[in-house]
This record gives structure tokens, sequence and C-alpha cells, in this order.
């Protein structure tokens, strides 16, 4: 079809715009990169902007070398496969019974105010690390995991999507004699995909970038996830504190200097996340239109 004059502008603005702003989204990243990649005497005559000065793969190799990096991935991994089955199977059993009207499911309002008081309100930081304490979590994945097995935007999400579902499917399935839990097994969750491939990408972006929790329960940094192990040990590096005998067993670490050391810890810990993304990107858009607007 022709497009108007009007329609031509605002395409034309439209994607310009949208450029722009991609731009504005990727430059601090590129920043990131190429300060990872230069030398020290570069980075501190502030000579780097989007492209690397005097290439060097010194702040990489001291991150790699750091002996709890390893224990700290292991323990972000065991999270996020305990905390994907969790958090993914808990928000279906909450959002489909929710999902039913009120002449299938009497007590459902009850059950939504509660979740909704607990979604306003919480214990407050001091109870709930009493809690993990006194049940003996501490220094433990299950400290991480736990607290926010139930994450109430995601049921919303979900429940959204579930009521987007034809009634009509429901009811044929009920009259041959599948009971409710074959209903969401078979029906419900096939159809929902989008949306969990969606809720999917939430649940592992969050556990991957979560830190203050691995720094409050656990005692031990051999325990740290990965991003608390950035936040602890990484961002707060100074060259100042590199020993002169550190130095004279590795000249590499007299090219070290704090900010490139600092965005070294950050692409390697968001390289993972970058490169999984991808995979579920074409569900994530599909997953919160359909689930907003059928809901």
């Amino acid at each position: 079809m022709k497009m108007t004059r009007g329609q031509l502008a605002y395409a034309i603005f439209n994607y310009v715009f949208l450029t722009l702003l991609g731009l504005f989204c990727l430059l601090p990243m590129l920043n990131i990169i190429a300060l990872s990649l230069s030398s020290r005497n570069m980075v501190n005559a502030g000579a780097v902007t989007f492209w690397p000065k005097q290439f060097t793969l010194s702040s990489y190799g001291y991150m790699l070398q750091k002996s709890n990096l390893g224990p700290a991935a292991i323990v972000t991994l065991k999270r996020l496969l305990i905390g994907l089955v969790f958090n993914l199977g808990l928000t279906i059993l909450v959002a489909y019974p929710l999902s039913k009207e009120k002449d299938t499911f009497r007590s459902r309002k009850y059950y939504v105010g509660f979740f909704l008081f607990s979604m306003i309100f919480n214990g407050g930081l001091i109870p709930t690390y009493l809690v993990i304490s006194k049940l003996g979590m501490l220094d433990k994945v299950w400290a991480l995991v736990l607290p926010n097995a139930v994450t109430m935007y995601y049921v919303l999400l979900m429940l959204n999507f579930f009521r987007g579902i034809p009634k009509g499917i429901e009811e044929a399935a009920t009259v041959d004699g599948a009971g409710w839990f074959t209903i969401l097994v078979r029906i419900y969750l096939p159809l929902s995909l989008p949306s969990l491939a969606t809720i999917t990408l939430f649940i592992i972006v969050g556990h991957w970038n979560e830190w203050f929790d691995g720094m409050i329960y656990n005692n031990h940094s051999e325990h740290y996830p990965l991003m608390t192990f950035l936040q602890y040990h990484v961002l707060n590096f100074k060259t100042s504190d590199l020993r002169p005998e550190q130095i004279a067993a590795n000249p590499a670490l007299a090219d070290l200097e704090g900010r490139a050391i600092k965005s070294a810890g950050i692409v390697l810990c968001t390289l993972p996340i970058m490169c999984f993304y991808p995979f579920l990107q074409k569900f994530f858009v599909t997953g919160i239109v359909v689930g907003s607007v059928k809901g």
C-alpha cells in the first residue's frame, strides 16, 4: 500500500528515534568493553572511548585467575537451576487456580487478597534474615532461592495468559474425563509456551543479576554467587592494594587499572546472559502482549 505523507513522516521519525535510542543503550556497553581491553596508561589518560587503545588482555587474565571465580560461577548455576524449577513451578501452580472464575474456585478472592498483600508488604530485611538463620539456610543456595520463590508479577502474567485460553477447550477436556492437573499439563502449558518462555527469561535474568541477598545470607566469600563476587572483589579493587612482590612475580599486574578491572568483570558476568537472551527474545513480545491483551 502507498503511504501518505503523514505515514511516511511518522515512519522516518520512528526509525530515526529508535536507532538513536538503540545507540544510546549500546554505546555505554561499547565503552566498558573498550576500557576492559585497554592499557593502564590509556585508561588513566581518559583516551578510551568506544575503541580499545593499546590492546591488552591483562584485566581478563587477572579476573580469570581469581580463585573464587569458579566457585562463584558454580553457586550461580545451582541458583539458576534450582530457582528456575521453584519459581516457574510455583508460578504455574498459583496462577492456574487463580485464573478460574468464582463459581469454579469459591475461595479465590481470599487467596487473591493474600497474595496481593504479600506483594505490597513484606516482613523487612531483619525478620527475613532471622527466619533464614533459624532455618539453617545461611551459606546455602536455598537462602538465595526460597525467600523469593513466588513473585506476584510473574503470577499475574501467567494468570492473564491462562485467562486468554478459550474456555471451550477446558470444557471439552472435562467432558472427556480429564482432571484439573491433566488439563493443566496437557492443554494449558503447551498453549502457554510464549508466556512460559518470557517468565523463564525474567527468572534467569533476575537470579543472575541479584547480588544483595548473596552478601546478606552468606558469611563466607566462597559461597558468594557471581554477582556478589563481582560486587565484593572486583568493584573494590585498587591498584594500590597490589604488593611489590605480587608485581615482581607477575609483571602483567603492573598494567592493571581499577576501571579496566571493573569493566572486565562486568563483561565476563554479562556475556553469558547476553548469549542466552537471543534464544528467548522471539517469545518476549508475544508472551507479554498476548497475555496482557487477552487478560
